[in-house]
């Protein structure tokens, strides 16, 4: 009999079984066995949906929120932050762009952090990062610390980043991986909202409060959690290894057969050799991922968050105003996003994300183009407005979070340390590119600023069309061997 593990007719000589021997049960048996086998209250591992799984998974995306957080606090503190330390606009650009700066260093380290002391230390780590940082801001007297606590986020953020996703892939069985990987987007998206509706009202200082909060919660859960079952795996600690999978999948749930895909999986992984990093190129995978990255970062998402105010003032929209609507749209936006993630696809919404994208800022460069025109300078503002929480919607349903869903997917165990810092430095460096030129794009040409980033959204739709896989209701195990073709 053949065992089935792929879907859509991938099949492979690794899962199959000799002709005359039938698949094994619990009982050793092949005959009545698997009668008695099929009445046993146990449910397949690859459908269970426990409590821990879910408790787990908030507990890692607590880490979103601070991602979250950081991202939308840099626009409504500005004010504030310049008259209170009497900064200059040149001394704020710092601040608000060397996030970045520690972004890179992280992404660097993301991933050798996550293989060498596991994903749930490396979260440990990244929020000791976050809650020192946001502590240096909350009480700095000057732009040095500041820039100090901006560092220290980005440092952890960015590991954030790699360690979230990768983490919930690699804990979450198929049929309920993309809604569980896409909380990852939805608590990035409450982060961000909260610190653009909540900014509006409260100081700044107290706003960095609310960026702190999340680490703590996940110092205090990460105790309470499971470390992952496949790096685990890969440690070669197989009692830690099974019991972790059977907290997460319930005590009622049969495990072995996924036990043994993982174990066989890695095994055939331990024959390769691993990759150099400059190898990472010429695969299949690496491409896939360095390619979503760079084309999210180089759409604008990162300039915009950062620069919104401006972009509403230059509209002539009120900058409180434009960022309260905007953060009451995100968490919409996420919910739907993750509802539609295992129902759609991954290549569906993220078609239609890059779509509206490319359409959104298409509009944006056409309110700025209306903005010189006397006979249609009353369009820009509600035209302005309406782009842009168009462009968020489409944004935060795609482009936003499921790059770094597939990256979680692609990579091989082996290589993910090397991939996965690969792209995190790619998304990270791209985006300090975009923020620390955005101002310089915007002074050149506020329409062309914008029809920029609607052509390279236009790129995005080709790209993710022609070489973006699939990856919907497959194990991490079918979706690696089906990229690789090493089986």
């Amino acid at each position: 009999m053949v065992r089935e593990i792929m879907e859509e007719g991938l099949l492979t000589s690794r899962y199959q079984l000799p002709p005359n021997e039938t698949k094994p049960t619990s009982n050793g048996a092949d005959g009545d066995g698997l009668t008695d086998n099929l009445n046993m209250p146990s449910q397949p591992a690859a459908s269970s949906l426990t409590l821990v799984l879910v408790f787990c998974t908030f507990v890692a995306v607590c880490g979103s929120f601070s991602y979250g957080c950081s991202l939308g606090y840099s626009s409504p503190a500005e004010t504030g932050i310049m008259e209170d330390l009497d900064l200059s606009l040149a001394e704020y650009s710092v601040f608000g762009s060397i996030i970045t700066i520690g972004g890179m260093v992280g992404a660097i380290l993301s991933g050798k952090i996550a293989d060498l002391i596991g994903r749930k230390r490396a979260m440990w780590f990244s929020d000791v990062l976050c809650t020192v940082g946001w502590l240096a801001i909350a009480f700095a007297k000057n732009a040095l610390w500041l820039d100090i606590g901006r560092l220290l986020i980005g440092l952890g953020v960015s590991i954030f980043c790699y360690v979230v996703p990768v983490y919930i892939a690699e804990i979450a069985p198929k049929s309920y991986r993309g809604s569980f990987a896409s909380s990852n987007q939805l608590m990035t998206s409450s982060g961000f909202a909260i610190m653009f509706f909540v900014g509006t009202f409260i100081s700044w200082r107290t706003l960095t409060m609310i960026g702190a909060i999340p680490c703590v919660v996940q110092i205090i859960g990460l105790f309470f959690i499971p470390e992952s079952p496949r790096w685990l795996a890969k440690c070669g600690r197989e009692k830690e290894f099974e019991a972790s999978l059977k907290r997460l999948r319930g005590e009622n749930s049969d495990i072995s057969e996924e036990a043994a895909e993982i174990r066989d999986y890695i095994a055939t992984l331990e024959q390769q050799t691993e990759a150099s990093f400059l190898e990472l190129f010429q695969r299949r995978y690496a491409n896939v991922g360095v390619g979503l990255m760079l084309l999210q970062q180089l759409g604008g998402n990162s300039a915009v968050v950062y620069y919104t105010s401006r972009i509403f003032k230059e509209s002539g929209i009120s900058g409180s105003l434009g960022l309260q609507v905007l953060a009451v749209l995100q968490v919409p936006a996420a919910t739907i996003g993750l509802l539609l993630m295992d129902r759609s696809g991954r290549r569906p919404l993220l078609l239609v994300s890059a779509s509206g994208l490319c359409f959104s800022y298409f509009l944006q460069g056409l309110a700025f183009c209306f903005k010189e025109l006397p006979n249609l300078k009353a369009l820009t503002p509600p035209l302005a407005l309406s782009s842009t929480l168009i462009a968020a919607t489409a944004f935060t349903i795609g482009l936003g979070g499921i790059p770094w869903i597939i990256m979680s997917e692609i990579f091989p165990i082996n290589v993910k340390a090397q991939a996965g810092s690969l792209v995190t430095l790619v998304n990270w460096s791209t985006a300090w590119i975009m923020t620390y030129s955005f101002n310089f794009m915007m002074d050149w040409s506020l329409a062309g600023t914008f029809f920029f980033f609607s052509g390279i959204s236009g790129l995005t739709v080709l790209f993710v069309a022609k070489l973006v896989p699939e990856t919907k209701e497959r194990t991490l195990e079918e979706i690696q061997a089906s990229i690789t073709h090493f089986m």
